[in-house]
Protein backbone atom coordinates (compact mmCIF):
# COMPACT_ATOMS: atom_id res chain seq x y z
CA UNK A 1 0.00 0.00 0.00
CA UNK A 2 1.44 3.45 -0.68
CA UNK A 3 0.64 6.42 1.71
CA UNK A 4 0.42 9.44 -0.24
CA UNK A 5 2.37 12.57 1.51
CA UNK A 6 -0.09 15.06 2.84
CA UNK A 7 -0.35 18.64 0.47
CA UNK A 8 2.26 20.60 2.10
CA UNK A 9 4.17 23.42 1.14
CA UNK A 10 8.02 22.34 0.79
CA UNK A 11 10.05 25.00 2.88
CA UNK A 12 10.92 26.35 -0.65
CA UNK A 13 7.86 27.82 -1.11
CA UNK A 14 7.73 29.14 2.44
CA UNK A 15 10.91 30.88 2.18
CA UNK A 16 9.16 32.63 -0.72
CA UNK A 17 6.33 34.02 1.41
CA UNK A 18 8.30 34.99 3.87
CA UNK A 19 10.12 36.86 1.96
CA UNK A 20 6.73 38.74 0.77
CA UNK A 21 6.22 39.35 4.10
CA UNK A 22 9.74 40.37 4.57
CA UNK A 23 9.58 43.06 1.58
CA UNK A 24 6.27 44.40 2.83
CA UNK A 25 7.27 45.01 6.38
CA UNK A 26 10.13 46.77 4.35
CA UNK A 27 7.94 49.06 2.88
CA UNK A 28 6.33 50.39 5.83
CA UNK A 29 9.37 50.85 7.65
CA UNK A 30 10.36 53.17 4.87
CA UNK A 31 7.15 54.91 4.69
CA UNK A 32 7.88 55.95 8.08
CA UNK A 33 11.41 57.25 7.95
CA UNK A 34 12.37 60.92 6.83
CA UNK A 35 15.81 59.60 5.31
CA UNK A 36 15.63 60.32 1.60
CA UNK A 37 14.59 57.05 -0.40
CA UNK A 38 17.82 56.90 -2.73
CA UNK A 39 20.38 57.30 0.26
CA UNK A 40 18.13 54.71 2.03
CA UNK A 41 18.99 52.06 -1.05
CA UNK A 42 22.64 53.38 -0.83
CA UNK A 43 23.16 52.52 2.88
CA UNK A 44 21.39 50.13 3.49
CA UNK A 45 22.83 48.05 0.61
CA UNK A 46 26.00 49.13 1.73
CA UNK A 47 25.80 48.25 5.67
CA UNK A 48 23.95 44.75 4.25
CA UNK A 49 27.12 43.93 1.73
CA UNK A 50 30.11 45.39 4.59
CA UNK A 51 28.23 42.84 7.47
CA UNK A 52 27.52 39.93 5.26
CA UNK A 53 30.98 40.31 3.79
CA UNK A 54 32.81 40.65 7.10
CA UNK A 55 30.86 37.24 8.36
CA UNK A 56 32.10 35.95 4.84
CA UNK A 57 35.40 36.24 5.84
CA UNK A 58 35.55 35.22 9.22
CA UNK A 59 33.90 32.02 8.23
CA UNK A 60 36.80 31.44 6.21
CA UNK A 61 35.59 32.25 2.73
CA UNK A 62 37.26 33.86 0.07
CA UNK A 63 35.64 35.79 -3.17
CA UNK A 64 37.19 34.16 -5.89
CA UNK A 65 36.90 36.12 -9.75
CA UNK A 66 34.36 33.81 -11.20
CA UNK A 67 31.77 34.66 -8.03
CA UNK A 68 31.92 38.31 -8.63
CA UNK A 69 31.07 37.38 -12.44
CA UNK A 70 28.09 35.68 -11.60
CA UNK A 71 27.17 38.05 -8.77
CA UNK A 72 28.03 40.97 -10.95
CA UNK A 73 24.14 41.09 -13.15
CA UNK A 74 22.43 40.38 -9.68
CA UNK A 75 23.65 43.09 -8.09
CA UNK A 76 23.76 45.76 -11.03
CA UNK A 77 20.20 45.24 -11.71
CA UNK A 78 19.23 45.26 -7.85
CA UNK A 79 20.72 48.77 -7.41
CA UNK A 80 19.76 50.09 -11.04
CA UNK A 81 15.87 48.61 -9.49
CA UNK A 82 15.80 50.42 -6.41
CA UNK A 83 17.30 53.80 -7.64
CA UNK A 84 15.01 53.72 -11.16
CA UNK A 85 12.31 52.99 -8.42
CA UNK A 86 12.29 55.67 -5.56
CA UNK A 87 12.86 57.74 -8.48
CA UNK A 88 10.04 56.71 -9.86
CA UNK A 89 8.27 57.69 -6.75
CA UNK A 90 9.13 61.61 -6.53
CA UNK A 91 7.59 61.84 -9.94
CA UNK A 92 4.15 60.17 -9.80
CA UNK A 93 1.87 58.79 -7.50
CA UNK A 94 2.71 55.51 -4.95
CA UNK A 95 -0.13 54.20 -6.31
CA UNK A 96 0.67 54.48 -10.03
CA UNK A 97 3.95 53.07 -8.77
CA UNK A 98 3.09 50.35 -7.16
CA UNK A 99 0.38 49.05 -9.60
CA UNK A 100 2.94 49.09 -12.42
CA UNK A 101 4.95 46.97 -10.00
CA UNK A 102 1.99 44.52 -9.48
CA UNK A 103 3.00 43.74 -13.71
CA UNK A 104 6.12 42.08 -12.84
CA UNK A 105 4.10 38.50 -11.73
CA UNK A 106 3.00 38.76 -15.35
CA UNK A 107 6.39 39.29 -17.03
CA UNK A 108 7.76 36.46 -15.10
CA UNK A 109 4.83 34.09 -15.95
CA UNK A 110 6.20 34.90 -19.46
CA UNK A 111 9.30 34.46 -19.12
CA UNK A 112 8.94 31.04 -16.71
CA UNK A 113 7.90 29.38 -19.87
CA UNK A 114 9.47 30.74 -22.09
CA UNK A 115 13.13 30.73 -20.71
CA UNK A 116 12.87 27.90 -17.70
CA UNK A 117 10.11 25.63 -19.43
CA UNK A 118 8.24 25.77 -16.42
CA UNK A 119 4.05 24.83 -16.92
CA UNK A 120 2.52 27.66 -16.37
CA UNK A 121 -0.77 26.67 -17.02
CA UNK A 122 -4.42 28.48 -17.60
CA UNK A 123 -5.64 28.48 -14.45
CA UNK A 124 -2.40 29.68 -13.20
CA UNK A 125 -2.82 32.65 -15.59
CA UNK A 126 -6.15 33.23 -14.69
CA UNK A 127 -5.43 33.40 -11.06
CA UNK A 128 -2.58 35.54 -11.27
CA UNK A 129 -5.14 38.10 -13.50
CA UNK A 130 -7.71 38.17 -10.55
CA UNK A 131 -4.98 38.58 -7.80
CA UNK A 132 -3.71 41.49 -9.93
CA UNK A 133 -7.15 42.82 -10.48
CA UNK A 134 -7.65 42.43 -6.43
CA UNK A 135 -3.94 44.40 -6.01
CA UNK A 136 -5.60 47.15 -8.59
CA UNK A 137 -8.91 47.50 -6.13
CA UNK A 138 -6.19 47.15 -2.98
CA UNK A 139 -3.82 50.30 -4.29
CA UNK A 140 -6.59 52.27 -6.48
CA UNK A 141 -8.69 52.28 -2.87
CA UNK A 142 -6.65 53.97 -1.21
CA UNK A 143 -6.33 57.03 -3.25
CA UNK A 144 -8.48 59.92 -3.74
CA UNK A 145 -7.03 61.45 -6.67
CA UNK A 146 -5.79 59.51 -9.56
CA UNK A 147 -2.92 61.50 -11.36
CA UNK A 148 -0.98 60.33 -14.61
CA UNK A 149 2.63 61.12 -14.99
CA UNK A 150 4.35 59.88 -18.51
CA UNK A 151 8.16 60.26 -17.17
CA UNK A 152 7.03 59.23 -13.37
CA UNK A 153 4.75 55.99 -15.21
CA UNK A 154 7.49 55.27 -17.70
CA UNK A 155 10.17 55.22 -14.83
CA UNK A 156 8.02 52.94 -12.68
CA UNK A 157 7.47 50.32 -15.80
CA UNK A 158 11.49 50.40 -16.10
CA UNK A 159 11.99 49.62 -12.24
CA UNK A 160 9.35 46.22 -12.73
CA UNK A 161 11.21 45.33 -16.07
CA UNK A 162 14.85 45.81 -13.77
CA UNK A 163 13.24 44.06 -10.79
CA UNK A 164 11.90 41.47 -13.10
CA UNK A 165 15.64 41.22 -14.68
CA UNK A 166 17.27 40.52 -11.77
CA UNK A 167 14.61 37.69 -10.29
CA UNK A 168 15.85 36.00 -13.81
CA UNK A 169 19.50 37.02 -13.17
CA UNK A 170 19.28 35.46 -9.70
CA UNK A 171 17.60 32.84 -10.98
CA UNK A 172 19.73 31.51 -13.66
CA UNK A 173 23.27 31.54 -11.37
CA UNK A 174 21.51 30.76 -8.26
CA UNK A 175 22.74 26.90 -8.99
CA UNK A 176 26.12 27.96 -9.37
CA UNK A 177 26.55 30.73 -6.71
CA UNK A 178 25.88 29.25 -2.68
CA UNK A 179 22.80 31.63 -1.43
CA UNK A 180 25.82 33.47 1.20
CA UNK A 181 28.03 34.37 -1.12
CA UNK A 182 24.80 35.61 -3.70
CA UNK A 183 23.98 38.07 -0.90
CA UNK A 184 27.05 39.15 0.30
CA UNK A 185 28.78 40.21 -3.22
CA UNK A 186 24.86 41.27 -5.01
CA UNK A 187 24.82 44.01 -1.85
CA UNK A 188 28.11 45.05 -2.40
CA UNK A 189 27.78 45.58 -6.36
CA UNK A 190 24.22 47.08 -5.62
CA UNK A 191 25.57 49.94 -3.58
CA UNK A 192 28.59 50.95 -6.03
CA UNK A 193 26.01 50.84 -8.79
CA UNK A 194 24.10 53.24 -6.51
CA UNK A 195 26.23 55.31 -5.08
CA UNK A 196 27.12 57.88 -8.59
CA UNK A 197 23.43 58.35 -8.85
CA UNK A 198 22.97 59.29 -5.04
CA UNK A 199 25.63 61.36 -5.47
CA UNK A 200 24.28 63.07 -8.76
CA UNK A 201 20.87 63.52 -6.25
CA UNK A 202 22.68 65.41 -3.60
CA UNK A 203 25.28 67.23 -5.83
CA UNK A 204 28.74 65.89 -3.79
CA UNK A 205 30.24 62.61 -3.50
CA UNK A 206 30.01 62.92 0.27
CA UNK A 207 26.84 61.74 1.14
CA UNK A 208 25.31 62.76 3.73
CA UNK A 209 26.34 60.56 6.86
CA UNK A 210 23.33 58.79 8.52
CA UNK A 211 22.21 60.04 12.13
CA UNK A 212 22.61 57.56 15.12
CA UNK A 213 18.91 56.90 14.69
CA UNK A 214 18.87 56.58 10.54
CA UNK A 215 21.49 53.67 11.66
CA UNK A 216 18.94 52.08 13.86
CA UNK A 217 16.24 51.84 10.83
CA UNK A 218 18.67 51.27 8.35
CA UNK A 219 19.95 48.24 10.30
CA UNK A 220 15.48 46.67 10.91
CA UNK A 221 15.47 47.22 6.86
CA UNK A 222 18.80 45.16 6.67
CA UNK A 223 17.30 42.28 9.32
CA UNK A 224 13.76 42.44 7.74
CA UNK A 225 13.51 43.32 3.99
CA UNK A 226 17.56 42.23 3.72
CA UNK A 227 16.72 38.90 5.26
CA UNK A 228 13.73 38.84 2.72
CA UNK A 229 16.31 38.86 -0.32
CA UNK A 230 17.94 36.07 1.76
CA UNK A 231 15.31 33.99 1.88
CA UNK A 232 14.26 34.59 -1.91
CA UNK A 233 17.65 33.80 -3.08
CA UNK A 234 17.36 30.89 -1.12
CA UNK A 235 14.07 30.00 -2.00
CA UNK A 236 15.26 30.43 -6.00
CA UNK A 237 16.79 27.08 -5.97
CA UNK A 238 13.45 24.84 -4.58
CA UNK A 239 10.42 27.07 -6.26
CA UNK A 240 9.53 27.85 -9.78
CA UNK A 241 9.86 31.61 -11.08
CA UNK A 242 6.19 31.33 -11.87
CA UNK A 243 5.11 30.59 -8.30
CA UNK A 244 8.02 33.39 -6.66
CA UNK A 245 5.99 35.73 -8.92
CA UNK A 246 2.67 35.12 -8.07
CA UNK A 247 3.18 35.35 -4.64
CA UNK A 248 5.03 38.82 -5.15
CA UNK A 249 1.20 40.16 -5.77
CA UNK A 250 0.81 39.65 -1.75
CA UNK A 251 3.70 42.74 -1.21
CA UNK A 252 0.87 45.43 -1.80
CA UNK A 253 -1.58 43.86 0.40
CA UNK A 254 0.46 43.04 3.66
CA UNK A 255 1.80 46.70 3.21
CA UNK A 256 -1.56 48.20 3.18
CA UNK A 257 -2.60 46.23 6.61
CA UNK A 258 1.06 47.13 7.96
CA UNK A 259 0.33 50.63 7.43
CA UNK A 260 -3.41 50.42 8.86
CA UNK A 261 -1.74 48.77 11.78
CA UNK A 262 1.35 51.07 12.57
CA UNK A 263 1.12 54.35 10.17
CA UNK A 264 -2.86 54.86 11.01
CA UNK A 265 -3.36 54.89 7.46
CA UNK A 266 -6.74 54.27 6.58
CA UNK A 267 -8.17 50.89 4.96
CA UNK A 268 -11.29 51.54 2.94
CA UNK A 269 -14.50 49.04 1.91
CA UNK A 270 -12.93 48.62 -1.69
CA UNK A 271 -9.58 47.88 -0.25
CA UNK A 272 -10.64 45.46 2.07
CA UNK A 273 -12.00 43.85 -0.60
CA UNK A 274 -9.20 43.62 -3.28
CA UNK A 275 -7.14 42.20 0.02
CA UNK A 276 -9.99 39.10 0.31
CA UNK A 277 -9.80 38.60 -3.45
CA UNK A 278 -5.74 38.74 -3.36
CA UNK A 279 -5.48 36.57 -0.27
CA UNK A 280 -8.07 34.15 -1.37
CA UNK A 281 -6.69 33.49 -4.89
CA UNK A 282 -3.04 33.23 -3.20
CA UNK A 283 -4.35 30.87 -0.74
CA UNK A 284 -5.46 28.44 -3.93
CA UNK A 285 -2.18 29.29 -5.19
CA UNK A 286 -0.44 27.88 -2.92
CA UNK A 287 -2.89 24.98 -2.22
CA UNK A 288 -2.35 23.71 -5.34
CA UNK A 289 1.43 24.33 -5.41
CA UNK A 290 1.32 22.20 -2.34
CA UNK A 291 -0.38 19.46 -4.02
CA UNK A 292 1.79 19.49 -7.36
CA UNK A 293 4.66 18.97 -4.51
CA UNK A 294 3.11 15.70 -2.88
CA UNK A 295 2.49 14.64 -6.44
CA UNK A 296 6.18 14.88 -7.32
CA UNK A 297 7.59 13.38 -3.83
CA UNK A 298 5.10 10.27 -4.23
Amino acid sequence: MVIRNSPQLSFGHLASIMAAICWSAGNVIVAGTDLPGLQIAFWRLLLGGVLYSTVYFLTGRRISLRNIRLVALPGILLGLELAVFFTALRNTTVANATMIGALQTIVLLAVASRRFQESVTRWLIGASLIATGGVALVILGSSDELTWSPRGDALAFAAMILFSLYFVAVKNVRSEVDTFTLQSLSMLVASITVFPIVAVEVGTLAIPFPTWKEWITLLILLAVPGTGHLLMNWAHLHVTLSFAGVIMLSIPVISSVGAWLFLDERVTEIQIIGMVVVISTLFLVAKREAAISATIRD
